[in-house]
């Protein structure tokens, strides 16, 4: 794999970012945070109508909005710049619907002033495993520090010992726990229920 660079969605990569989405066969775009209808409506929409997910990306890249902010790992080579990782870093405020989620609804995580989420991975199928999240990751603390963030948030699901401490790929679209662990990152929710031990919370204070 080539070296990546790793660089804020906006205009310039947009085209890149959405065609990331297209060879991943991922027809959310990222917007299952941003939608208001129940998860069989989402499921019909991403089945039937992903043209409306890219277009409504595409609506909040060019007007700036805070919910579409995020990093973009590309290739570049002399036909030009390829997408190969996403990774949705925004408010936490913008993404209220996180949040209110039953599995991380009424957890004692603070208010959400200067707290960044990570809101979700996406990495291209034929590199996954090769470092791609990890930059991605590496990347976060300059760009949130630089958008006035004290901390960041990731949510990703447990993996237990009886799976191996491994999750199938779609399992894992918020990051694998260790690529937290790794870096520093801090359970924020011990005193969570037992019942939602497999959706743990983590913290880097900036």
């Amino acid at each position: 794999m080539s070296p990546l660079d790793v660089e804020p969605l906006g205009a310039a990569n947009a085209d890149a970012w959405a065609a990331l989405f297209e060879r991943a066969a991922s027809p959310c775009f990222c917007r299952f945070w941003h939608f208001g209808g129940t998860k069989n409506e989402w499921l019909a929409r991403c089945a039937m109508e992903p043209d409306l997910n890219a277009s409504e990306a595409r609506r909040a890249i060019a007007t700036g909005e805070e919910s579409a902010l995020g990093l973009v790992a590309l290739e570049r080579d002399t036909k030009g710049a390829r997408a190969v990782g996403w990774m949705k870093t925004a408010p936490r405020a913008s993404l209220p619907k996180l949040r209110g989620l039953a599995i991380y609804r009424g957890r004692e995580l603070g208010d959400d002033d200067g707290v960044f989420a990570l809101g979700c991975f996406l990495v291209d199928p034929t590199v996954r495993r090769r470092g791609v999240a990890g930059a991605l990751l590496d990347a976060a603390p300059g760009f949130v520090r630089a958008r006035g963030g004290r901390a960041i948030e990731a949510y990703p699901r447990h993996a237990h010992e009886s799976a191996a401490g491994r999750l199938h790929d779609e399992e894992a679209m918020m990051g694998p726990e260790a690529l937290f662990t790794k870096r520093g990152y801090v359970r924020v929710d011990e005193g969570s229920p037992l019942s939602l031990a497999q959706y743990p919370v983590y913290r880097l204070v900036l």
